[in-house]
């Protein structure tokens, strides 16, 4: 805020619940509720000369100079957290509903300090509140820009408004050590003094005039209370620069969670004494500020190793019991680093409780500065002092591919960049190649510090493929990605003319080919050129690329064009080739017009007309296509014509009904949009004939009841009249008896016994229709007498002939007889209707006994049945097999195999019975079917191509030598002593594949103690519902093969190997149709193994220049010797040999006083016929010289030298056995005092 001479007003201003929505706010800016629940804007006042500072939403630095009023939003109604500068408190007046925050000076004897701590709000209670951010469409243009702070302090008029300090606070105010113990005291002027004394004044008249902070009951001169009670000790957070975050990507309002908890917790047993809490907080940060320079150990080329010790406490917060405070809070630490020097930018790399921390992820042979900083109780310390490291150095990164600078023919020029060198200069570089051969293996081709190299003698048009590594004191690179060059080759020869592929309106998409003699390396580009016809600008280029195909669009329609192409390459371009002509397909017509009526509009028919097109596009029309629809909805169209006429007669209409007809032509080009449609109405005619009347129920001796149907042709228009007719037996005069709408009449004065013919015609407003045909009705007969037994003859064992006689009418003919039949003489059914005296029954049952009966029927009635007959059906072959299923795999079992009929074959014995394979055998089973009166003898298999199989009566059979994998359509016949019976229904079986055979079996990953080994070309995880599954085994000592895996994977991985082995593998595949082969046996050898981690190793001083060095022995590794390398680091220089051989000890000599020593040990397998095997470094012992003077005080003690603290730890280090049995001891210790508390509170 600058130097805030006279106060700073935040006034708060409620808007209406609409404005909510206007102000949408990021999510990740949350603050706390209040009791306020709508939204406001506040209007922070800058006084002139002063300048306000907050953060935008893309995270830069806004500073507004005064005089000027900046609008800030605050969604949820809660006042915005105003930063109190050095030397400043804020306090809240609440005066006609309006809240004001007010930064006043403070006095002088409150502040011993030049700084004020840095207080944050509590942790809000809900997350999704959105905190108070600068309104967006208010805020003023900004004069000055800030988008970062990399070093140094920042002034206070640069603070951002976005970190929070107190919020409804009751004018705290609190001290904080500087970050470096130098003290600052505040100076205040006399116009600075008079200020806070006004406003103090000020403050005390609106309290005691009944302002809207105070209340009844208040002191005079106390604060009035703040909306929110439940301000604490406010949470810790990294403050750099004036910035709050964890490190320094943190955004404001975000803190730790248990820091959260734990401000919380302090806020409830601290609430309303600001005093005491202000006291506590200035002692607590007092004492984080008292950290001590962190040491750096274990330096590495990317990582080191930061320690420090921890803050003493006083003994006053050990004793917290009578006070009714809590234990004191442990201390947290966090550690940040800065690879831009002391005062460059910080990076925070650890956060917690730990007195050390391992740095990772550094750049090697960079310069380093890492300092501490503790926080306890909400707040933080001053940062300690930086201390410095330099990473060492390692072997260059990988470099990129080289590229193509030039090439001919015969020769390639190569250049690359050098990559970063890792703090060691760059020797030489190393580049291989495959010489063309494509198989992979590499040579190297040039060993030197050049960045460029000419490869001569090369094939004209190969492939060449080249990589790159790089090479300085601390070793090689890794190789780069393979690049793949190729030489240039001839100029190509013409190629063949163009080919069309597809043609349109206005584009044609051609073709052509890469000339025969060009080579398939050599990169050959393509010119098309066109010429159109009557264009008179020649042959232009239309295409150039390495495609062969082009589409060459916004030509004209109906066009003729010719094209030629060229091909080219780096040598030189290729004559063009011969010309080729395409033609353009014409574009569509344009829709006739709208058709017209010619004549007179029949019942049936009507003639039309239409014109042609306005546009043919670019074609002559070929035919017209008229559509004519049904109705006005015009849903469903039937094409009437085609041709090319332009007019058309529709026939075959209907009278009395709307059509819509409509036009369309066809050209070359296509088909033509519909024309308007048309709509014509024919005319209505008379009704067609109707069906003759039906008698309704029985006629009566006088009287009939008649019913009929509307004619199937209404004309046109509804029938309205309908008209009978009637005439006599005798008589060909006929009389209309009823006329009317109705569709059923009664006639009446008629004959009994006679036969009355009816007619029927229909009538609507065009007139009477024809009449239908005759209706015969004859009146009141009398039902038949009982019929005679009727005869059965057996013409098959399925079919029988009924016959019988007719009985006496009594009057009226007889017209019917009803035969019943059935199995069971109280169950017949009829199974016969009709005015026959003879009746054939199929389909029965052979071998099966009947009963069937006769009764006849007139137009009076139904007569008595005849007396039951028995009928028996003869035997006949069997019925159709009905159903057949397939055996399973499981039912496929062992069989005796079948005895020949020699006599010599069955002196041998048994053979060993065959094993029914899926893949060549299907195992059938059915039952069996309706023998018909005859027992079946035997069943015959139709296999289709295949010679049928004749078995015994039985009801499974297993059909071998089949081919594997093959579908058959079978189907099943039954025999008897009568024959054979029908087939049954063809059912389809198909035989399982093969076994698969077994994959090859590759190792592409190995150790000394794994193999990781792959087989085909599936994922290296497949799921376990896959058909195909592999088991693996590995052969032992005794030549047996274990299984390893069983599955549907692709790899697996081989442990607990030793190391220099030779192992024996071999793998099968699986899957439904069985196990195949298993394959060849594989070999694969693990390599030796590196020695293991030299301990600790073990420094002692003879005198001021000399040193033994001594270590564990490590056993010899399958009887190769154990070898070890001493190096020896003198302060910060880098690490040299001082010793390599087998003793376990070493006499260190000419050492300089007063200087640091460190020294690692590395182990060496002597292998006797392969290279040296180095293991891992030990970690390095420190060595540090001999002081005389003994530190005085606690300061001293505290920032020791890191030698002396190293030192005094490798003097104190225990064994591992001394590790072991103090572990064990205090797990000992805690089991019995577990053991004692649930004695003693639980049981008893």
């Amino acid at each position: 805020m600058g130097a805030v001479s006279e106060m700073m007003e935040v006034l708060m201003m409620a808007v209406l619940g609409e404005n909510r929505s206007q102000s949408p706010l990021p999510g990740e800016c949350r603050f706390y509720d209040s009791d306020f629940h709508k939204s406001e804007v506040i209007l922070v006042q800058v006084n002139p000369g002063e300048a306000f500072t907050i953060r935008r939403e893309d995270g830069q630095f806004q500073c507004i100079t005064g005089p000027a009023q900046v609008p800030m939003m605050s969604p949820n109604g809660s006042v915005p957290p105003i930063y109190v500068p050095p030397g400043y408190v804020s306090q809240i007046i609440e005066e006609n509903g309006v809240r004001r925050v007010l930064v006043l000076p403070q006095q002088p004897e409150f502040h011993p300090g030049g700084h004020s701590p840095l207080h944050h709000p509590p942790p809000p209670p809900h997350a999704h509140l959105p905190a108070f951010i600068p309104h967006p469409a208010m805020m003023p243009p900004p004069p000055h820009l800030y988008t970062g702070m990399a070093g140094g302090d920042m002034s206070s008029q640069y603070i951002s408004q976005y970190h929070p300090a107190h919020i409804y606070s009751e004018q705290v105010s609190t001290d904080s050590h500087p970050q470096h113990g130098r003290p600052l005291f505040a100076h205040r002027d006399d116009r600075t003094s008079k200020t806070y004394e006004r406003l103090q004044k000020k403050l005390k008249d609106r309290q005691g005039g009944g302002g809207g902070g105070g209340g009844v009951g208040q002191e005079k001169d106390s604060t009035p209370p703040s909306p929110q009670k439940t301000c604490s000790s406010p949470p810790t957070v990294d403050v750099h620069n004036g910035v709050a975050g964890i490190g320094l990507e943190a955004e404001p309002g975000q803190l730790n969670p248990a820091v959260v908890d734990s401000c919380k917790q302090t806020a409830r047993g601290r609430k309303g004494e600001s005093g005491e809490l202000d006291e506590d907080a200035r002692a607590l940060q007092a004492l984080l500020s008292t950290i001590s320079t962190p040491v750096v150990s274990d330096i590495q080329a990317r990582g080191a190793v930061a320690s420090w010790v921890a803050p003493a406490r006083p003994e006053s917060e050990n004793v917290s019991v009578e006070d009714g405070r809590g234990p004191p809070e442990p201390l947290s630490y966090e550690v940040s680093i800065s690879p831009t020097g002391k005062d460059g930018k910080y990076t925070t790399v650890y956060c917690g409780e730990e007195l050390s921390a391992t740095l990772e992820d550094l750049r090697p042979a960079t310069d380093y500065h890492v300092r501490v900083q503790a926080m306890s109780s909400c707040l933080q310390g001053s940062p300690s002092e930086a201390v410095s490291f330099t990473t060492s150095c390692s072997e260059p990164d990988l470099p990129n591919a080289p590229r193509k600078a030039s090439g001919t023919k015969n020769t390639l020029v190569l250049q690359w960049k050098a990559p970063c060198d890792n703090g060691s200069k760059i020797q030489n570089y190393i580049l291989e190649w495959d010489e063309g051969k494509g198989t992979g293996i590499y040579e190297e081709c040039y060993y030197g510090p050049q960045k460029q190299y000419r490869v001569t003698k090369l094939s004209p048009a190969s492939r060449y493929s080249f990589r790159l590594a790089a090479k300085n004191d601390m070793g090689l690179s890794e190789f780069s990605e393979v690049v793949d060059l190729f030489t240039s080759c001839s100029v190509p020869l013409p190629p063949f003319p163009p080919e069309l592929e597809m043609t349109g309106v206005t584009w044609l998409c051609m073709k052509w080919q890469r000339p025969t003699s060009s080579p398939k390396e050599d990169d050959i580009n393509y010119v098309l050129e066109m010429e159109e016809e009557g264009s008179g600008y020649g042959f232009q280029p239309s295409y150039n690329g390495d495609e062969l195909s082009c589409t060459v669009r916004n030509l004209h329609r109906s066009t003729k064009y010719k094209f030629r192409v060229a091909a080219y390459n780096s040598e030189g371009k290729s004559n063009p080739s011969q010309v080729a002509e395409f033609i353009t397909n014409p574009d569509r017509p344009s829709s006739p017009c709208r058709p017209v009526i010619r004549g007179k509009v029949l019942p049936n028919s009507f003639k039309m007309a239409w014109e042609p097109p306005k546009d043919n596009g670019g074609a002559e029309v070929t035919k017209y296509v008229v559509e004519l629809s049904e109705g006005l909805s015009g849903l469903s169209w039937e094409l009437v014509y085609s041709g090319p006429a332009g007019e058309h007669v529709c026939e075959g209409l209907k009278p009395g009904c709307s059509y819509q007809t409509r036009v369309y032509c066809m050209s070359e080009g296509g088909q033509s949009p519909l024309s308007e449609t048309l709509q014509v109405q024919t005319p209505a005619v008379p009704p067609g004939p109707c069906q003759p009347p039906r008698l309704v129920g029985k006629p009566k001796a006088r009287e009939v009841q008649l019913r009929w149907g509307p004619p199937n042709v209404d004309g046109g228009s509804v029938v309205s009249c309908y008209s009978i007719e009637v005439s006599g037996p005798q008589s060909e005069e006929s009389r209309e008896v009823h006329q009317g709408p109705e569709l059923d009449c009664s006639v009446g004065g008629l004959m009994p016994g006679k036969t009355y013919s009816f007619r029927l015609k229909a009538a609507n407003k065009a007139g009477f229709g024809p009449l239908s045909e005759r209706c015969e009705v004859t009146t009141a007969p009398g039902a038949p007498e009982q019929c005679k037994a009727p005869s059965t003859t057996c013409k098959s064992p399925s079919c029988v002939v009924v016959s019988w006689e007719a009985p006496p009418c009594n009057g009226a003919p007889v017209t019917e007889f009803r035969l019943e039949w059935g199995a069971a003489e109280g169950s017949m059914q009829v199974c016969y209707s009709g005015p026959g005296l003879s009746h054939e029954i199929k389909w029965l049952l052979p071998a099966t006994n009947y009963f069937c009966r006769i009764q006849a029927g007139n137009l009076a009635g139904l007569g008595p049945f005849s007396e039951a007959v028995l009928c028996q059906t003869p035997c006949s072959v069997p019925a159709a097999v009905s159903s057949i299923h397939a055996l399973k795999e499981s039912a496929l079992r062992r069989q005796e195999a079948p005895a020949d009929e020699d006599e010599e074959d069955e002196d041998d014995g048994s053979r060993t019975p065959p094993l029914y394979s899926p893949s060549s055998c299907l195992g059938l089973s059915w039952e069996p079917p309706c023998d018909h009166g005859s027992e079946i003898t035997s069943y015959l298999i139709d296999l289709g191509e295949r010679q049928p199989v004749a078995v015994g009566p039985v009801t499974k059979h297993i059909i071998q030598n089949l081919q594997p994998d093959t579908s058959y359509r079978i189907r099943i016949q039954a025999l008897n002593s009568l024959g054979a019976g029908p087939f049954s229904h063809t059912f389809k079986l198909k035989t399982k594949p093969l076994p698969p055979q077994p994959p090859r079996l590759e190792c592409t990953a190995f150790s000394h103690q794994t193999l990781r080994l792959k087989w085909g070309d599936g994922p290296a995880k497949a799921a376990a519902s896959d058909a195909l599954q592999y088991q693996l085994q590995m052969g032992d000592k005794s030549g047996r093969f274990l299984s390893l895996y069983k599955g549907p994977c692709h790899t697996h991985k081989v442990q607990r190997l030793n190391e220099s082995t030779s192992y024996t593998f071999r793998i099968q595949a699986f899957n439904e149709a069985g196990e195949g082969p298993f394959s060849t046996v594989y070999t694969f050898t693990t390599p030796r193994s590196p020695p293991v981690p030299v301990k600790v190793p073990k420094v002692e001083r003879l005198d001021d220049n000399s040193c033994e060095v001594t270590w564990e022995a490590l056993p010899p590794m399958k009887g190769d010797p154990i070898l070890y390398t001493l190096q020896c680091m003198m302060g910060n220089s880098e690490f040299k040999q001082a010793y390599k051989g087998s003793a376990t000890s070493f006499h260190v000599q000419n050492l300089q006083p007063n200087s640091d020593y460190r020294f690692r040990v590395c182990a060496i397998r002597q292998c006797q016929d392969a290279p040296e095997l180095s293991g891992p470094y030990s970690p390095t012992v420190t060595l540090s010289p001999q002081r005389s003077d003994v530190a005085v005080g606690a300061g001293a003690s505290a920032s020791g030298s890191r030698a002396g603290v190293e030192s005094n730890r490798s003097r104190r280090s225990m064994t591992d056995e001394q590790c072991a049995f103090l572990l064990l001891m205090v797990f000992a210790v805690i089991a019995i005092l577990i053991a004692f508390v649930i004695q003693y509170f639980v049981i008893k």
